[in-house]
Parts: structure tokens; C-alpha cells; sequence
């Protein structure tokens, strides 16, 4: 059974740090790409970034590049999404998602439950 289970989210202040952490089980992580969305109240969810299965090429939203960095364990099952210079524009539900194969340009088949991040003073 596919599960995705994302930690690390929290309230910080802006300017501030949080690593998020997506363990993956039930599926061999390195075959597949994995995304970075989020949604904040009121508003469409957006995909963050994402890191393929085939050479972990990475992709960026231009709101967070330069702030986030999104890597992999694949001995570990876990993807993370390192947040820095926190704004509270980022203030949102971050999810991650499978894609349905090693490429970020694909669909997604399996999503997290989702990670609060609230950024405030």
C-alpha cells in the first residue's frame, strides 16, 4: 500500500527556517518523482517543487526558488523541502505527492495528508 506521511511543519517567524520531511513506504522511492504542493486558505493549490526518480533533476515555483531547497534519501524513503527566508505568503498546507512515474512533468497518483507551515510574528 502507497503512504505518504509529511512532517516538520509548525508556526515560525518570518525570516525563519523549517525542514519538512515526506517518508514514503509501500513503493521503491528512487523510481519515482515526487512533488511539493501547497495551499493556503482561500486559494487553488500550487505546486512548490519537485525532484525526479531518473537523475533527481530539481523544479522550482519562482516564488520559492532561491529560498527552498527539495533533495532525497532514497536509502531513508524520505524526500525533504528545506524552507528558508520564510515569508508569510508561505503561510499554507504543504503536501507531497507521488508522481505517477520517474518524470515531474507528470500527473500525481498518491498524495500525503499534508503538513501545516505558518509564518507570523
Amino acid at each position: 500500500q502507497v503512504e505518504l506521511v509529511e512532517s516538520g511543519g509548525g508556526l515560525v517567524r518570518p525570516g525563519g527556517s523549517l525542514r519538512l520531511s515526506c517518508v514514503a513506504s509501500g513503493f521503491t522511492l528512487d523510481y519515482y518523482a515526487i512533488g511539493w504542493f501547497r495551499q493556503a486558505p482561500g486559494k487553488e493549490r500550487e505546486g512548490v517543487s519537485c525532484i525526479s526518480g531518473s537523475d533527481s533533476s530539481t523544479y522550482y515555483a519562482t516564488s520559492v526558488k532561491g529560498r527552498f531547497t527539495i533533495s532525497r534519501s532514497n536509502a531513508k524513503n524520505t524526500v525533504y523541502l528545506q524552507m528558508n527566508s520564510l515569508k508569510a505568503e508561505d503561510t499554507a498546507v504543504y503536501y507531497c505527492a507521488r508522481k505517477s512515474d520517474n518524470e515531474c512533468l507528470l500527473s500525481e497518483d498518491n498524495w500525503g495528508q499534508g503538513t501545516q507551515v505558518t509564518v507570523s510574528s
